[in-house]
């Protein structure tokens, strides 16, 4: 009875979401509520929820901090060389944008963290679809696939759950993996180019000149920051049919009253010319960044804590006047309230799931139906069921309540504990577009794009590279 209204409650959630029924945050915390009830235990429902909460508190104080820090670090312009490089490299072709998009995802998927990756990836691509009228859940889509693939670094989370939960070095449960995993992002990158093309042949390619005589038009066409000589935005329409949506020239036509514009060198995701850059101290900050960072690998102090002390640290260093102080807070509030909001919210679902016991039958139920037959072939098997379970729990939940019971059955048919723990990073790619993920609030918060219409499109898109990864692991003879 427990596994059925597992799943029930689980799939009354995403459809209710998916259909635009309700909000995220109404829905983690009502449905749940409502099966609590259904269960019988509904007199337990405050115990849960608050096991719930404190479970997630660090989470959500770490993101509350993380959130303001690296907001500061973006508007004192330390990641700004970073995007102006990856801008170059896209200018207004709709399929450069996305495999941009992919690639820098990837490289800032380095520091582990997932709401970094998706703060910094957002705030520099954000504009740009915006301004060509991209579809922005291509964005969120493959930002949130690129960085699941680098989630299994072993400074990310899972890979250190495998290892501690079946007593094994991180090192060599990561190590072999390597190989597929790079076989896994490859399939990103590819697909970023597929549904590039797919945005360009709806779009039209756009190209940007330098001429001075067409900055009148680039004017009006795109707005400039401070009096930097704007590129004039020319479209080209393709020769095929359209699709829908707009075309080429309304991608580019429409201005806008925000910073993202066109400077001499083609389009700017971040407004060169803002007052809250601070040239001086970049290599402040930079410096302040990389010891955070190399802190939060080495785990020198809790991660919450950590940010904490590094927001106060570049506030009170780029911003000495209270009144700049407290402008920067307010202009990252709504990221805060949003994401801290969510993460409490789900916090009211996942203690449920655990509380009632649904989380526990619906695992063993997956786990007992597995045929004998399949014994021999655990490593298989185990990343399969990776890829809706990590979906569907926790990571905690999967790595220290799952992956246990499934390397004592593949130990029952001679299968090595180690390949289970590598088969169990498979399905990481979906993973991180879960709505017990908090850094996907994150992504879809910051790129105001509805979290139904981002699961509707990722879903199959992840999936799919959750089972490149698992086939590239087959085939290199790694699990």
């Amino acid at each position: 009875m427990l596994t059925i209204l597992g799943f029930g409650m689980i799939a009354t959630f995403l459809v209710l979401i998916m259909l635009k029924k309700m909000s995220p945050l109404a829905a983690l915390v009502l449905i749940p509520a409502l099966f609590c009830v259904l269960v019988g235990k509904g007199a337990h429902l405050g115990d849960y929820a608050l096991d719930g909460l404190g479970s997630l508190a660090p989470t959500a104080a770490m993101l509350m901090f993380a959130i303001i820090y690296f907001g500061v670090m973006i508007d004192v312009g330390l990641f700004d060389p970073i995007v102006r490089g990856i801008l170059r490299f896209c200018k207004a072709d709709p399929m450069r944008i996305v495999v941009g998009t992919a690639v820098l995802a990837a490289i800032v998927s380095l520091d582990g963290d997932g709401s970094t990756t998706f703060m910094i990836t957002v705030s520099a691509m954000y504009p740009l679809y915006r301004r060509l009228k991209m579809s922005v859940v291509v964005m969120t889509g493959v930002a949130a696939m690129a960085n699941g693939v680098m989630n299994t670094l072993p400074w990310g989370g899972p890979t250190a759950r495998a290892a501690t939960a079946l007593k094994l070095d991180a090192n060599d449960i990561f190590v072999p993996m390597i190989p597929a995993l790079a076989v896994g992002l490859l399939f990103v990158f590819v697909l970023a180019y597929v549904l590039g093309l797919r945005e360009r042949r709806r779009l039209g390619l756009l190209t940007l000149d330098d001429v001075a005589e067409q900055a009148e038009q680039a004017e009006q066409l795109l707005v400039p920051a401070g009096d930097a000589p704007g590129g004039a935005a020319r479209s080209k329409r393709p020769t095929g049919g359209a699709g829908t949506g707009a075309d080429a020239d309304g991608a580019a036509e429409g201005p806008e009253t925000d910073a993202d514009e066109a400077s001499g060198d083609g389009f700017q995701g971040l407004d060169p010319h803002r007052p809250t850059l601070r040239p001086k101290l970049y290599w402040f900050n930079a410096a302040l960044t990389v010891a955070l960072l190399t802190m939060m690998i080495m785990e020198t102090l809790p991660i919450p804590v950590l940010f904490l002390l590094g927001a106060a640290i570049a506030l009170t260093v780029n911003f000495p006047h209270m009144p700049d102080q407290r402008a920067r807070i307010a202009a990252h509030a709504e990221n805060v309230v949003n994401v801290s909001g969510m993460v409490f919210a789900a916090a009211v679902f996942t203690g449920v799931l655990s509380g009632t016991g649904m989380v526990e039958h619906m695992a063993r139920w997956l786990v007992d139906g597995i045929p004998d037959g399949l014994g021999p072939h655990m490593g298989i098997v185990t990343g399969v069921l990776s890829i809706p379970l990590t979906y569907f729990m926790s990571n905690d939940g999967f790595y220290f309540g799952i992956v246990p019971i499934l390397a004592e059955a593949g130990a029952a048919h001679g299968v090595d504990s180690m390949e289970i723990a590598r088969a169990s990073l498979v399905g990481q790619a979906l993973h991180m577009s879960s709505p017990l993920v908090p850094a996907v609030y994150v992504l879809v918060g910051m790129a105001k794009v509805e979290f139904g219409d981002h699961t509707r499109f990722v879903v199959k898109w992840a999936a799919l590279t959750s089972l490149v990864v698992l086939a590239a692991g087959v085939l290199f003879g790694i699990i």
